[in-house]
Order: C-alpha cells, then sequence, then structure tokens
C-alpha cells in the first residue's frame, strides 16, 4: 500500500465500522421486543436473494416510482449505467462509492413517518409474495429454539425493519439514512451495511447482547458477504453465487437452493453482473432525483 492510497483505504474502512455500528444502534428497539430463552446464539439472515426473490430496494424504487417520486427515464438511464460497468468488469471504484453514498439521497426532505409508511404499503405490494419459504421455516426454527434473528442488509433500515416485522423476526439492521428532527439529509451515516460492514454491524450487536459468536448462524446468497458468514459458527448459502457456493463446498458449510433448476443455472452466471447491477443502479438512480427541484418532471 503507498502513503498515498493508506488515507483512501482507511477512510473505507472508517465508513464501514460507522455503518455497521450505526445498523447496531438501530437494532436496539426491536430487541426489546424479545424474549429470547438461548440468550448466547442468534442467526443473521441476509434480505436480497437470500429471505426474498429479487432486491428490496429495486421493489421500493418501483413503487415510490408509481408515487411520481422519480421519473422512469431518471431510474432506466442510472440503470444502464450501472450494468455496463458491472457487465464489462471495468468498475470505477470510486464510482461505486459515489453511488453508493447517493443510495438514499432521493429522500432527502422527506419524514421518517413517511417513508416507513410508504414502505409498509410497498411491502404488501410487491413484496411480501416474493418471500422464500424455506428461508423463512429455517429463520422460524432459530426462533423455535428460542434464539433471536435479525436481518443484515445493505437495503435501507426501513424496509429491513418492515420486513423483519412482518415475518416475526427479532429485528433488523440496514443501511442508515442520516435524519434531523424526523427529517431526512440525503446523507447516509457511514456507508451502506454491504462487505465488511455487515461483520461490523454484527460484532457491535454480538458485543452488546452478549453473543457467542461460535454459536451463531448466517445465511446469505452472495460472496460479497464472506465477511460475515466466516464470522459465525454456523455459516450457510443460500440460494448462492457461483463463487460462494464454490467457497462454501471447500468449506463444507451447508447449501440451501430454493430457486428451480433454469433459475439457479441462470443466477449462476450472470446474477452477480447483471441482477446487483439493476439493485445496484436502482439506487444511484434514486440519487438522481434529490439533484433535481422538487417540483421536476
Amino acid at each position: 500500500m503507498t502513503p498515498s492510497e493508506r488515507p483512501r483505504r482507511l477512510n473505507l474502512q472508517q465508513r464501514s465500522v460507522l455503518a455497521g455500528e450505526a445498523a447496531a444502534a438501530s437494532a436496539e428497539v426491536e430487541t426489546a421486543l424479545s424474549t429470547p430463552s438461548d440468550t448466547a446464539a442468534a442467526a443473521f439472515f441476509d434480505v436480497d436473494n437470500t429471505i426474498m426473490q429479487g432486491a428490496s430496494i429495486f421493489h421500493l424504487a418501483r413503487g415510490l416510482h408509481r408515487r411520481q417520486f422519480f421519473t422512469t427515464r431518471e431510474i432506466a438511464s442510472a440503470a444502464w449505467k450501472q450494468a455496463y460497468f458491472r457487465v464489462v468488469g471495468v468498475e470505477d471504484p470510486e464510482h461505486v462509492a459515489e453511488a453508493r453514498s447517493s443510495a438514499l439521497s432521493f429522500i432527502a426532505g422527506h419524514t421518517t413517518t413517511e417513508l416507513e409508511e410508504l414502505t409498509e404499503e410497498i411491502f404488501d405490494e410487491a413484496m411480501a409474495h416474493r418471500i422464500w419459504p424455506g428461508t423463512r421455516a429455517l429463520a422460524q426454527l432459530h426462533l423455535d429454539e428460542g434464539q433471536r434473528v435479525w436481518l443484515v442488509t445493505a437495503a435501507p433500515i426501513e424496509i429491513a425493519a418492515v420486513i423483519a416485522r412482518r415475518l416475526g423476526l427479532t429485528g433488523a439492521m440496514g443501511t442508515v439514512a442520516e435524519h434531523v428532527d424526523g427529517v431526512y439529509t440525503g446523507r447516509l451515516v457511514g456507508d451502506l451495511l454491504h462487505g465488511p460492514a455487515k461483520a461490523e454491524a454484527i460484532k457491535a450487536l454480538a458485543a452488546r447482547e452478549g453473543l457467542d459468536l461460535a454459536l451463531c448462524s448466517a445465511y446469505s446468497d452472495s460472496s460479497n458477504d464472506l465477511p460475515m458468514l466466516e464470522l459465525v459458527g454456523d455459516p450457510c448459502a443460500i440460494n448462492p453465487d457461483a463463487r460462494l457456493r464454490a467457497h462454501a463446498r471447500a468449506q463444507g458449510w451447508r447449501v440451501r437452493d430454493y430457486r428451480t433448476g433454469r433459475k439457479a443455472a441462470r443466477a449462476g452466471l450472470t446474477a452477480a453482473a447483471v441482477a446487483g447491477a439493476v439493485s445496484g443502479a436502482v439506487a444511484a438512480g434514486l440519487g438522481v432525483r434529490a439533484a433535481r427541484r422538487p417540483n421536476d418532471a
């Protein structure tokens, strides 16, 4: 690492830690509602393509688009740009960081209450029927054993909290948007809860709740979540991408695939490049709206 690279990398790590700590803190209200009999073990579930088919941020974006939060042209333009970078493999890390940092800027000026109410509506419209029954059953097994179950996702905490509440889970940790007096500023607290940030969130929550990570379980579809999966004693790959499937088999981890054979094969070839691009692009597209005047079409 050169001297010029060190400050930037350190800054990225600091943002991951901040995002993880903010996500863990946001789970406090939910955990207060549960009374687990097993206080040492817990389970952590990714959301997109793990507990829900597709990307939750995409479903939220589509619902907000129907409510005229932004235009079709804005979201399509951002989607194409992100998909191109991912498919051809020349994605600029700084460009990605900028896109991620603007992922929630579309809600600037809106209240937390407004977004929570809309998310409840959009969950019923577009998300409830997309929950994977197999993954839901795994989460219920942990609950039945007296363990707490948290969602851990890069999606906004508002989405994650609704999903967790509707499924009867303990709580959720997700990307936290800054807000002052109940009004969103359009900035993130730290960074997206993605990759290493998820592991930081789990470590912060485990320290606060007295969890033994060696007794905990984690579930994800993506190799991006290896930091989270490798943190616990019982990792499981759900609907895995090709890299995660290979890693899980090499490590002797459990693997569960609830997709059809055709969907699983297609996902193994293209999900990381295209499906991930679409969900990331939606987030970038949402940020475009914040740069416009409120009455722009």
